[in-house]
């Protein structure tokens, strides 16, 4: 199926062909053109044309005016103020285009794949071994999926990959531990849930950490076996992978509540890149990207310095020979570039961790490994604050674990669901209540810009009104509801019909999608999908006010307006599905 082509990019040719008509050496300006409130799109870019040919901007634009070609998609045109151009476009091309959408035969409402899909790799959703999950990994996660669920509706080829913490120190203590008490990990029954493993790792954990600050020969002990662990010493390894599966139980649990699907071949952590490590500083160190200071090997930068005014090195491997982050990350963007192919990798990460990242990446490109063609990037995302607008934390001032701020989502949201609810047994209920929840925490967070903080106020989520996805899942609901009453009648698009000026702007913003589509993945910018979504529901609610669906004046009125209905609405489910939100047929 050939992609729609939008009313803006024919609107954009008409126009681009009277410029050239009028010019012939600006045959390839820009008409500048753009959605207005004054019409339905307006071009700018006369003024800088006129500018140029040292032309009186208004009497250019006239001359425009005369050569575009009006009918079947422009209805008209004028010049407005210094040499705008305000346009209109006719009801029947709103309508055709419609059409075009609705019959795509892929389901992709005519929005088109990229022209030169690559390979992105991208980084997201790195919980730690036997840690909680608590919100901050929220953000790494949902803004990860749909940036993965946008690139590749774009046709590129993604990879996920979750970085997830399972190396270090730490484990020397846990490792040892456990091969002390040996059964402190075993399971009661056949299935085990994930708040069951959960609770097994956290009760090892402090009771580990407590004979750790406590027992000096056990602190000795732990620390040799941070030595064999990483020697590759099979036994001390074999303890160490009953860690990280009894993590993976409780990270699969957490990911399934999230309503997100995370495959077990995409869980590479650090001790994925272990073997590389040497030969990361090897090759570093040869070609003079990195140097000795102190028995360090480190990297240094002119524009990274500390309050002393002292430069701040990248320390890539460490005076006693062990590695820090940084020689794991240059070993996974070595593993990303050549084994994976990516021409993108994308790091969803706290933009806390700006300068570790900004320093990787420019020591890969010293590398040679990084450059013009394959290309690192940081979607950097803010903190997730309270309503007093602090960082969030309980009322004790602890991190709030990931799983509670779900459960406490999904049942206010359920509470909603209950209250409109008019024909829903307890089950759709509860079913619907988990998707109104997670959708409302998910919306939050995506529909605010990546890297500005953002509030969590639950009360605000789940609120009917105002930009929520709960307000954009009713909305689509309610075109559902209104689709099953129509009963026999058929959607169907009848473009010799006028339209009204609500059934016009929601056509014009439903053909906007693909556009809005193309530039959230070119931008990893799932905030402009959201932004689109809620529009649409807002003008749909107000053609809902002003335009009677099954009770229009005429059976072609009917169909049109059902039409209109349908291609909302499917506008709707297939863009919340990007964000990774559920829209139920019924609430």
């Amino acid at each position: 199926m050939a992609s729609v082509t939008s009313l803006t990019a024919s609107v954009h040719q008409h126009l681009a062909n009277a410029l050239s008509a009028t010019l012939p050496e600006a045959a390839a300006a820009d008409p500048l053109l753009r959605r207005s409130d004054r019409a339905d799109f307006q071009a700018n870019g006369i003024l800088a044309l006129a500018k140029k040919a040292k032309a009186n901007p208004r009497e250019l634009a006239t001359q425009v005016v005369s050569h575009v070609v009006t009918g079947d998609v422009i209805k008209d045109v004028e010049v407005s103020g210094p040499g705008f151009l305000n346009i209109t476009v006719t009801d029947k091309a709103i309508t055709e285009n419609l059409a075009a959408r609705a019959a795509d035969p892929e389901g992709r409402l005519g929005v088109p794949y990229a022209e030169n899909p690559g390979t992105t790799v991208i980084d997201y959703a790195q919980p730690n071994v036997a840690k909680e999950m608590h919100v901050g990994h929220l953000r790494s996660a949902v803004i990860g999926d749909s940036v993965v669920k946008l690139l590749e509706f774009t046709g590129e080829k993604v990879i996920r990959r979750h970085h997830i913490g399972d190396w270090g120190t730490q484990f020397g203590m846990l490792i040892q531990y456990l091969d002390e008490h040996p059964h402190e990990l075993d399971h009661k029954a056949a299935e085990v849930t994930g708040e069951e493993a959960m609770s097994n790792l956290d009760r090892l954990y402090k009771a580990a950490r407590k004979l750790f600050d406590s027992d000096e020969e056990f602190k000795t002990r732990a620390r040799r076996r941070v030595v064999d662990l990483q020697a590759g010493d099979p036994h001390t390894l074999g303890i160490w992978q009953k860690f990280v599966d009894e993590s993976k139980i409780y990270f699969f649990s957490v990911f399934e509540k999230l309503d997100m699907e995370i495959r077990d071949p995409d869980i590479v952590g650090e001790s994925g890149y272990n073997d590389m490590l040497q030969e990361t500083c090897r090759l570093l160190e040869e070609s003079g990207v990195a140097v000795r200071s102190e028995g360090a090997l480190c990297v240094f930068f002119d524009d990274v310095k500390g309050p002393d005014g002292n430069p701040v090195p990248l320390i890539v491997q460490k005076s006693d020979g062990g590695f820090g982050y940084a020689a794991t990350d240059l070993s996974a963007i070595r593993d990303r570039v050549f084994n994976l192919k990516a021409n993108s990798i994308i790091y969803v990460v706290d933009a806390r961790q700006s300068l570790h990242f900004k320093m990787v990446f420019e020591t890969a490109r010293r590398a040679g490994w990084l450059n013009d063609d394959v290309t690192a990037y940081q979607l950097a995302f803010g903190t997730v604050l309270g309503k007093d607008g602090k960082p969030f934390k309980t009322r004790e001032g602890e991190t709030v674990r990931l799983v509670d701020l779900l459960d406490e989502a999904i049942d206010r949201a359920s509470a909603v669901v209950r209250e409109k609810a008019q024909d829903l047994s307890e089950e759709e209920i509860a079913e619907r209540g988990a998707q109104v929840g997670v959708g409302a925490v998910k919306y939050a967070d995506l529909s605010t810009s990546a890297n500005r903080d953002y509030k969590f106020d639950l009360d605000q989520m789940v609120s009917l009104n105002g930009d929520t996805s709960v307000y954009l899942q009713y909305a689509y609901a309610r075109i559902q509801s209104i689709l099953r009453k129509a009963g026999e009648v058929r959607p169907a698009a009848h473009p010799e019909l006028e339209l009204t000026d609500a059934e016009r702007a929601l056509g014009l913003h439903a053909d906007q999608f693909a556009e809005t589509v193309a530039e959230a993945a070119a931008e990893y910018a799932p905030h402009k999908l959201a932004a689109y979504l809620y529009q649409l529901a807002s003008l749909y609610t107000s053609f809902y006010d002003k335009c009677p669906v099954l009770k229009a004046e005429t059976p072609e009125q009917v169909e049109n307006r059902l039409f209109l209905c349908d291609v909302t609405a499917r506008t709707l489910h297939e863009g919340m599905a990007l964000l990774g939100i559920r829209t139920p047929e019924r609430l």
